[in-house]
């Protein structure tokens, strides 16, 4: 809608989420997560409290249960847009806050970082005690090699969940995309594994999750095949070995990571007493995990985040471009 004579000109969806991006990313890299009422968690408390209120044995239950969550989370994030729309410091402070809230690359470095400065100082309790601050595995039969193993696959997968996922549906649907997308994320990690309680309950929520990682968990390989030190072993890990994960999304993301850090990921875990045998990625060209791989990982995200914020913002301003040169 053109502005009116005299006006301030609306803002443009593509500059502002560019520079919302980029703001609320800095944030995370500045502050990382608050200490205190992450609106993630928020969001968990509430699905939680939905769950209690309509939990039955049942996909179609767990469906609605999905649907509610995830509608409202979108529904927010597209009633705030619309509020913003009134002037460009509205939107993009909007962008930059929403953006800041669902990313969390800078904990995420943080966390992996503190297990790997216990295995270093060769405190293995403490390692343990520390991991499901990273992942759900169940540490306590893990020796340091495992610890570091799960440590860099974890990095790995939520380089795509925490970062990459959101910045991707960010481009594609603005703060309802970022806002839509945590919320599905966080809701396959509530109920979307097969524990007796939610093999039915979850399902909806895992497979949506599934579809909503698939675009990030691409971009996700392919930049770590770009900012890893060894491009084609990370091409020959990806195209070999990510159809053997059980995880249609973190497979990709995991083989990629393997092949361009040099490592063997995969094999036998264990989650909450259920054993896991995985079909070990990059198993013929990488070496075993060890700590100092947990700080190459690391620094590994942080490029992949880099570039997904500029592959992201400049498709989506190449878009507005060309959609403004057609009209």
């Amino acid at each position: 809608m053109p502005a009116e004579a005299g006006g301030p000109a609306p803002p443009r969806p593509d500059i502002t989420f560019a520079c919302g991006a980029a703001a609320g990313l800095a944030g995370d890299l500045l502050l990382g997560d608050p200490r205190r009422g992450h609106p993630v968690a928020v969001f968990g408390r509430a699905a939680a409290t939905v769950e209690r209120g309509l939990w039955h044995d049942h996909r179609g239950w767990g469906a609605l249960h999905t649907a509610v969550c995830a509608g409202a989370a979108v529904a927010s994030g597209a009633l705030a847009t619309t509020w913003a729309r009134r002037s460009r410091g509205a939107a993009f402070a909007l962008t930059a806050a929403a953006t800041w809230a669902v990313v969390g690359g800078t904990t995420l470095g943080r966390e992996a970082r503190a297990v790997g400065a216990a295995l270093s100082a060769g405190d293995l309790g403490a390692a343990r005690e520390r991991l499901p601050h990273l992942c759900g595995r169940d540490p306590r039969e893990l020796d340091g090699p495992a610890i570091a193993r799960a440590v860099v696959e974890s990095v790995a997968e939520n380089t795509s969940d925490a970062v990459v996922g959101a910045l991707v549906w960010g481009a594609i649907g603005g703060v309802p995309g970022l806002l839509g997308f945590r919320a599905v994320n966080t809701l396959d990690a509530m109920v979307g594994h097969r524990s007796p309680r939610y093999r039915r309950y979850g399902w909806a929520s895992a497979r949506l999750d599934d579809l909503a990682g698939w675009p990030g968990a691409r971009l996700t390989a392919a930049l770590a095949t770009v900012a890893g030190g060894n491009p084609r072993g990370a091409v020959r890990a990806w195209r070999r070995d990510a159809a053997k994960h059980p995880s249609p999304n973190a497979g990709p993301v995991e083989a990629a990571f393997a092949g361009a850090l040099g490592v063997r990921l995969g094999g036998t875990l264990s989650y909450g007493g259920r054993v896991e045998h995985r079909p070990v990625l990059n198993g013929d060209d990488g070496r075993a995990v060890e700590t100092a791989d947990i700080e190459r990982a690391v620094r590994l995200s942080a490029r992949v985040g880099g570039l997904a914020l500029a592959v992201c913002a400049g498709g989506r301003l190449a878009a507005g471009a060309l959609r403004r040169r057609r009209t």
